[in-house]
């Protein structure tokens, strides 16, 4: 971390860090929501900090979260994620393109510890989102939800859920696709009718966040729970995407802060493992392979600051910043993560080191919240000046 130690936020997030370390391997092993460390997070204010003063937030900004991501994401990759998706993604479009009523609601449930679930992914679109075929049918002051959808982060713990749909005019036309707030919470007696969780996905690590599969039959939702920018429907769908610049920007600072805190474990234990009567610090191939996840991390953190700062017109990351740096330091912290359990040999591989979790739960980031490859050609797009396509006849449209 090479920010000052002053900030306020990174002095909070790494008084929680100790805590959240020693805590990590349950939520892993057990597959378990990490509920205590939400409880922190709220006393601690970094839930919501990105929320406006005017709205009980502290006003903080992207580049202020990516420094407390890091931080946490050391510790504990499961928080970290909270910690994006409630000042990231979700939450800032509400803020952004929301209604004075739809700030006012949302608002309080984040600060008081709810993750917003983005409800974009279907079986069927997936990276090519735009076939998504959930829709959201106009019926005189309400729409009428239909569809379903998959990989949902935090489906079944989260309240607010910013679902993504086709919008069909009362006639059915289509008028492009828009954001829909729903607000699902059995235990507080408020129940959605229609929605049903039907299933979690297993999933290769960050175990204790749920994955699932969500449905929604005739479900009404007002219609001042439709998230309309200003630019209407038509061009909604391009405009709520801006705002999930933000997240990917998150995303990625978790892959670094994972690679960090493995850079960190490895440093610890060059010094202290001793082969061939010396510390396995004084060989050089080991020293330059650290050298190297050095640069790999420094590199990133670079990156995903320039982009946290790098802002648009609307307020959010500029694409091309977000996809570049989180491409980079996905990719990046997977090698991180891997080359220092390499440095453990066999404890590396056995689950009294953190190394084999951390490998677990970095292995997604270069797929969730855009995959890599899709990053890539979108960046390659800005380069070159042109539409880059992936439809088998996109070029000759």
């Amino acid at each position: 971390m090479q920010e000052t130690p002053q900030n306020p936020y990174v002095i909070a997030a790494r008084a929680l860090a100790p805590s959240f370390a020693e805590r990590a391997s349950r939520w892993d092993q057990n597959r378990e929501y990490c509920w205590p460390n939400l409880a922190d997070l709220v006393k601690s204010r970094l839930m919501g900090m990105s929320i406006p003063v005017s709205y009980g937030g502290q006003g903080a900004s992207f580049h202020d979260v990516v420094l407390v991501v890091e931080e946490i994401a050391k510790a504990c990759t499961l928080s970290a994620r909270i910690v994006v998706e409630a000042n990231m993604g979700g939450i800032s479009a509400v803020m952004a393109y929301g209604s004075e009523e739809q700030k006012t609601f949302c608002a309080p449930i984040v600060l008081s510890g709810d993750k917003p679930a983005i409800c974009i992914t279907e079986p069927d679109a997936g990276s090519a989102a735009n076939d998504m075929t959930t829709t959201a049918r106009k019926s005189g002051s309400t729409y009428i939800l239909n569809g379903t959808k998959h990989w949902i982060t935090g489906g079944g713990v989260s309240r607010l859920h910013l679902i993504f749909a086709r919008v069909l005019d009362e006639d059915g036309s289509d008028l492009g696709i828009g954001g829909f707030i729903l607000h699902h919470d059995p235990e507080r007696g408020v129940v959605a009718p229609g929605f049903e969780v039907v299933r979690h996905e297993r999933t290769m690590g960050l175990c204790g966040m749920p994955e699932a599969e969500l449905r929604f039959t005739d479900v009404v939702i007002d219609e001042t729970m439709a998230l309309k920018p200003p630019s209407g429907f038509g061009r909604g769908f391009a405009d709520l995407m801006t705002a999930y610049n933000s997240q990917r920007v998150g995303a990625g600072t978790i892959a670094m802060g994972v690679a960090a805190g493995a850079l960190e474990h490895a440093i610890r234990y060059m010094k202290e493992r001793e082969q061939f009567g010396r510390p396995i610090a004084e060989f050089q191939g080991l020293q330059w392979k650290l050298t190297e996840m050095d640069a790999k991390v420094h590199a990133s953190r670079l990156l995903l600051h320039e982009a946290s700062r790098t802002l648009g017109p609307t307020g959010f990351p500029d694409m091309t910043f977000a996809a570049r740096a989180k491409m980079f330091a996905s990719e990046a912290a997977i090698e991180v993560v891997s080359d220092a359990l390499q440095m453990f040999g066999a404890r590396g591989y056995g689950a009294d080191e953190p190394l084999e979790r951390m490998y677990r739960d970095v292995r997604m980031f270069t797929i969730g919240g855009g995959t890599a490859q899709i990053l890539k050609t979108q960046v390659a797009g800005k380069l070159l000046g042109i539409r880059t396509p992936q439809t088998r006849d996109g070029y000759s449209r």
